[in-house]
């Protein structure tokens, strides 16, 4: 069985993406390692050079931000057309996946390599919020997504890239891997998330200010608890240097319309263990 893992990063010095620690995190799994490489002016070349594993497969090129949040579909695609194998992984720069289910997905993949009803497998997510020490919850963090699919096949980047659907738009089959990937991108130095929201303004909409500055610490959000697992080996030392600068707590936030409503589907899922009106990119078969 052939293992193909795929990425894609642009800007990782200066918006601190944890980008080698997310690829070190699937390197165990990989015969070759892709990485679409865009447009920076900081270093993030040399920075993914550094990793310096015979694996790696670097593509370059311009990236078209006049397509909006569509442009990171659309390079994330370019970097699924590079890959060969059985199966590809995906993971994007901010998340790592935990050791623990190096083993469980291995197997999924092996155990489904022949099986063309499977057109992609699911990882489940752990998303920090402020820091490394608490977890969001509820409907507005979805809980799995598919990170694995199959190279030539018919899984297409979806949307803004949080997951992939088949080229006809139809939501990929898919079955449970067993894997966690852990996501840090709001659990960073509250300098670089203040920078990771003009970035955000300029990508999705053209530069307004349609997303709030970020302060001294980020807002309070429904869902909110301590985490009581562990971190990804690879991501201790990351997570050690920065404590100290990530959200000192959470600023407190009044309440709308919207986060009644979450609040009313957090309590029902907690309740009865279904999340209402959940969205997903899948079918699990």
């Amino acid at each position: 069985m052939r293992v193909a893992g795929f990425s894609l990063v642009s800007n990782a010095v200066a918006l601190d993406f944890p980008i080698l620690e997310s690829l070190r995190s699937l390197l165990p799994l990989c015969d070759e390692l892709v990485v679409n490489v865009g447009p920076s002016s900081d270093g993030t070349l040399e920075l993914v050079r550094s990793l310096d594993d015979p694996r790696l497969r670097l593509i370059e090129g311009e990236w078209d931000a006049t397509l909006g949040g569509r442009m990171l579909a659309v390079e994330t695609q370019r970097a699924l057309e590079a890959c060969r194998g059985d199966w590809a992984i995906y993971i994007q720069a901010d998340e790592v996946l935990h050791e623990d289910g190096i083993d469980s997905l291995s197997a999924a993949m092996a155990d489904r390599r022949g099986d063309p009803g499977t057109e992609g497998l699911v990882v489940d997510f752990v998303h920090f919020y402020g820091s490394a020490d608490w977890v969001a919850g509820g409907r507005a963090w979805y809980r799995r997504e598919v990170r694995v699919v199959r190279p030539g096949g018919s899984a297409v980047s979806h949307a803004e890239a949080q997951g992939f659907r088949r080229r006809d738009g139809a939501r990929l089959r898919a079955r449970p891997s067993g894997a966690t990937y852990h996501h840090y991108g709001w659990a960073r130095p509250m300098s670089v998330l203040a920078a990771k929201r003009v970035a955000d303004n300029a990508l999705y909409y053209g530069g307004e200010a349609r997303r709030a500055p970020v302060g001294e610490r980020l807002p309070w959000e429904v869902g909110l608890r301590r985490f009581a697992g562990t971190h990804p080996r690879v991501m201790r030392e990351w997570i050690a240097a920065r404590r100290a600068s990530m959200s000192p707590g959470f600023a407190p936030s009044r309440w709308t319309r919207r986060r009644l409503a979450l609040l009313a589907a957090l309590g029902i899922e907690r309740l009865t263990g279904w999340r209402p009106f959940e969205y997903r990119n899948y079918v699990e078969v």
